[in-house]
């Protein structure tokens, strides 16, 4: 069987990944977009009522304007702007497509030195998949793949790591973990629906990168209390409606002794009650957002054969993007490990035309 090797194949229908299959049409490369999710599925996930940081033309890609009457443009905007340039430059993308392994000398392509790639993918419907390819981008970003904090209670059924609405959340006690932009307008947002608003992060002030619009109202609701708020804080717990804090860095608790029954064979004993520790606060909760950040997927990356500095990000040939792997490039947010506020679509949007630039070179 005669085995189709596509010129690339990018991973990510987000901007970056956008612009980097706009630049191989224009150079008449065999491509394809692979897209988890949605068109730019970080992009959709953002609250409803969002508004950028940024101006309209820095969030332009493929030379199409950006027109908005705002001096913001908002997430609705946005997801307008990027489904006309899919249909302006008619991109080739697949979506619901998840890509679960990327590696080199697929069977029957004659190994590793071939330089052919295989990506594995997983469609919605449970459909698995072998692509195959000469080059690969990984435009990944990393918003699909938020922070743990790995605590007890992080999975229960009332604890989230993203924001939508705040309706849902009139009259219920939500405490909202995180000091940035997302922790700080859910706040907002959510207290002017009518929650009882818990703050609680990690550092002794805010965040100095939440938007300049932003900062004033949050800093005034919290030294009024509308917006009760704990800063120097962790959470050490999540319960079934409460939280327990502890001061930022403080040791994990202490191991509780174990059970041993009287000799008599007795069964009526019972453990001593463990003291709480100094500076703990159990806080009532029915509705808990952890909004500590997102991270690529560094497992995704590191499986392919991908080298990750000390921060998790892919070591990387700064003018091409290439990685350690000849023939696989990132883009985008999947570049920045864990310092994801190096990394937007303003500088990130031009990512895709140097990779598509390096690879027509070798083609």
């Amino acid at each position: 069987m005669i085995m189709s090797v596509r010129d690339v194949v990018i991973i990510g229908a987000g901007p970056s990944g956008l612009s980097a299959a706009i630049a191989a049409k224009r150079r008449d490369l065999d491509y394809e977009v692979l897209e988890q999710g949605v068109l730019v599925n970080s992009i959709y996930r953002f609250p409803p009522q969002m508004v950028f940081f940024t101006t309209p033309e820095l969030l332009e890609i493929g030379g199409l304007p950006f027109v908005s009457p705002f001096d913001k443009p908002t997430r609705a905007e946005a997801l307008k702007y990027y489904r006309k340039v899919v249909d302006v430059h008619d991109l080739q993308i697949r979506y619901e497509e998840k890509v679960v392994a990327v590696y080199k000398g697929a069977p029957g392509t004659g190994g590793h030195d071939d330089g052919v790639f295989a990506i594995e993918t997983q469609s919605a419907d449970g459909v698995r998949r072998t692509r195959h390819a000469r080059h690969v981008v990984m435009a990944i970003g990393y918003y699909d793949h938020p922070v743990l904090l790995g605590i007890p209670g992080e999975d229960l059924p009332h604890v989230h790591h993203y924001y939508g609405e705040p309706h849902p959340n009139y009259r219920r006690r939500v405490v909202i973990v995180g000091g940035g932009n997302s922790a700080a307008e859910s706040a907002l947002e959510m207290f002017r629906a009518g929650a009882h608003v818990t703050l609680v992060h990690r550092a002794p002030t805010l965040k100095p990168t939440i938007k300049y619009w932003v900062r004033p109202d949050i800093e005034n609701r919290i030294k009024e209390g509308s917006i009760a708020a704990h800063f120097g804080a962790a959470l050490r717990e999540i319960r079934a409606a409460s939280v327990v804090i502890v001061p930022a860095g403080a040791p994990p608790p202490p191991t509780p002794p174990d059970i041993s029954f009287p000799a008599d064979g007795s069964t009526d004993y019972r453990a001593p009650a463990r003291p709480a520790p100094a500076g703990e606060l159990e806080i009532p909760a029915d509705v808990v957002y952890l909004l500590t950040g997102y991270r690529a997927d560094a497992e995704l990356l590191r499986h392919a054969g991908v080298v990750l500095n000390d921060r998790d990000a892919p070591v990387h040939d700064q003018a091409t993007f290439e990685t350690n792997v000849s023939g696989l490039y990132v883009a985008g947010g999947a570049i920045a490990g864990v310092d994801t506020g190096t990394i937007f679509i303003e500088n990130g949007r031009f990512h895709g035309e140097k990779i598509i630039e390096a690879i027509a070179r070798r083609v």
